[in-house]
């Protein structure tokens, strides 16, 4: 029953809402009745209520400081009010603390009963939200037993005690019987800080919750045995191999099938991708560390065999690349990347970075470390490139800032080498723009002195070079490049075409004509004329007049 308490400075208001009104029926009983707003306060804190029925205009004081100290008190009691008709501005500020309803005097029962049903409603909603988080609180607390899983850990860590040990077991009431082997399992989270950055600490919480129960169930169904959450992100399986019955053989298959459910399950309905390592057999409790140990390191092998996988000690004698061929990264090998940034040479660097990683795998004790803090160097030298260029801009200074974090962040040298190649694509289609525009600029230069200098007859390749601030041979190389012309050919280009303006005009003649373009032999100019347009200037003029 909830606990109602009905305040009103009138005895009659307060009888007829007790009286009148079928409270019960709505799972209500009238706790408490009070003629003013502090004898009401000292009610609530005897006997607080679910429910508080007020008038707003009392004496001493009023239903709107009542409800405020009541709720202050109680956040989730709720609040309807009883008014007369001229009380507008006081329910405005009613309704400013959250209340439920109000009423007007003389109260109707049928529009009381509407509103006692919504409150009832709404209590009914708080008490199954309260009830809910209670359950969840107690199956959290009661999912993993902190003795156990005390127990539990210390057994992977510094193996089983000596002292005491079947004691403890049968008083902690595990299956762990002494004429059984048993595996060690790790269940490494893949992309754990992505994971744990986009939740809050209890939905991780409820995460790993959830992952662990996972776990537990599927190991009880396979094989039989515990799962116990390490650290964050990591879980470990001890799973029991019985001695009576089954060979190794269907034991060993019947550990990977177990692995491979629980990865196909947390990924199913959690999510989460996860690499899981497996250990070799102990043959009893004290050989856990060991088997642990193992388990945890091939686990950790992900960072060049590669995420959500399964890697037993076997898979990974086989799949491990020979430590021999690894050898330090040399500056040589910076120096010529950035030779490839600068050329904005894609192929080159994409062949290069191959190298590079390709040596970072060979490291199997430090490699993911190692390469982690050789991809720092690179960022860093890259760009200080870009600053020599000239070339940075805000988008790669914030993908350079990014790159500082999410490089720390990576779990593999694949995770790795995918940023560092994206971020070096891009830096290289930068330099290429800027190369691109910096050499159209000098062309349009080089167009610029022609236009102006034409007429000059001594004007020469070396001599617009020159002028461009440029060498000749950088000026005559990057010119081709760009137009598909020689300097010399846009220069005859440039003249004929000026020669063409003026020979429509018969009062040039033609020899002041050639002189004017910049030509001395006027046999010369009739040659390169004709071989630019088919046709003598006199032809054209004939033509074109």
């Amino acid at each position: 029953m909830y606990k109602l308490l009905i305040v009103d400075d009138e005895p009659t208001v307060r009888f007829g809402l007790r009286t009148y009104f079928d409270w019960a029926s709505y799972g209500i009983e009238v706790a408490a009745e009070a003629d003013d707003g502090d004898v009401a306060l000292e009610v609530i804190d005897r006997q607080p209520p679910d429910l508080i029925l007020t008038d707003v205009r009392m004496p001493n004081m009023d239903g709107i400081t009542l409800s405020r100290l009541a709720l202050e008190r109680d956040p989730g009691v709720k609040i309807v009010f009883v008014s007369g008709h001229d009380d507008v501005d006081y329910l405005k500020s009613a309704m400013k603390l959250s209340a439920v309803d109000y009423i007007f005097k003389p109260v109707n029962l049928q529009e009381l009963s509407s509103t006692v049903r919504r409150v009832v409603e709404e209590l009914d909603a708080d008490r199954a939200e309260r009830e809910l988080r209670r359950e969840m609180q107690e199956k959290l607390k009661e999912g993993l037993p902190l003795l156990r899983e005390k127990f539990l850990l210390s057994l992977i860590d510094s193996g089983a005690p000596k002292n005491d040990l079947r004691e403890r077991i049968d008083f902690l009431g595990l299956d762990l019987p002494d004429d059984a082997g048993y595996w060690a399992l790790v269940v490494s989270v893949d992309d754990l800080a992505e994971v744990a950055a986009s939740r809050s600490v209890r939905d991780c919480q409820l995460l790993w919750y959830a992952a662990l129960n996972v776990c537990q169930e599927l190991i009880e169904r396979h094989i039989g045995g515990y799962a116990i959450e390490n650290r964050q992100g990591e879980f470990v399986g001890l799973l029991r191999v019985r001695a009576a019955g089954g060979n190794a053989s269907d034991a060993t298959e019947a550990l990977i099938a177990l692995a491979a459910d629980i990865q196909a399950n947390l990924q199913r309905w959690l999510k989460l991708g996860v690499t899981i390592g497996i250990g070799d057999r102990a043959n009893d409790l004290c050989e856990l560390p060991r088997a642990y140990k193992q388990a945890a390191e091939a686990a950790e092998r992900k960072w060049y065999l590669g995420k959500n996988r399964i890697i037993t000690m076997d898979s990974l004698e086989i799949s491990a690349p020979e430590e021999e061929g690894w050898s330090k990264h040399a500056p040589e090998q910076n120096e010529r990347l950035l030779a490839a940034l600068k050329a904005a040479d894609e192929a080159r660097l994409a062949e290069l970075l191959a190298d590079v990683f390709a040596n970072f795998a060979r490291n199997r004790r430090d490699g993911l470390k190692y390469g982690r803090s050789v991809c720092l160097q690179i960022v860093l030298a890259v760009g200080q490139l870009l600053l020599e260029l000239g070339a940075q801009t805000p988008e790669l200074e914030a993908s350079e800032a990014k790159l500082w974090s999410t490089l720390n962040e990576q779990e593999t040298l694949g995770g790795m080498r995918l940023l560092l190649e994206a971020h070096l694509s891009a830096v290289c289609g930068r330099i290429r723009d800027k190369r691109s525009s910096k050499s159209l600029n000098v062309v349009d230069r080089v167009k610029t002195v022609i236009e102006e200098k034409y007429a000059d007859g001594g004007l020469t390749a070396a001599e617009i070079a020159k002028e461009v601030y440029l060498s000749p041979t950088y000026v005559s190389l990057l010119f081709k490049q760009e137009t598909g012309q020689t300097v010399n050919e846009y220069l005859t280009e440039v003249r004929i075409e000026k020669a063409k303006t003026l020979l429509r005009d018969p009062k040039y003649k033609f020899y002041d004509i050639c002189y004017a373009i910049g030509y001395t032999d006027p046999s010369y100019f009739t040659k390169l004329f004709k071989k630019a347009t088919g046709v003598t200037p006199s032809v054209y003029r004939q033509n074109h007049a």
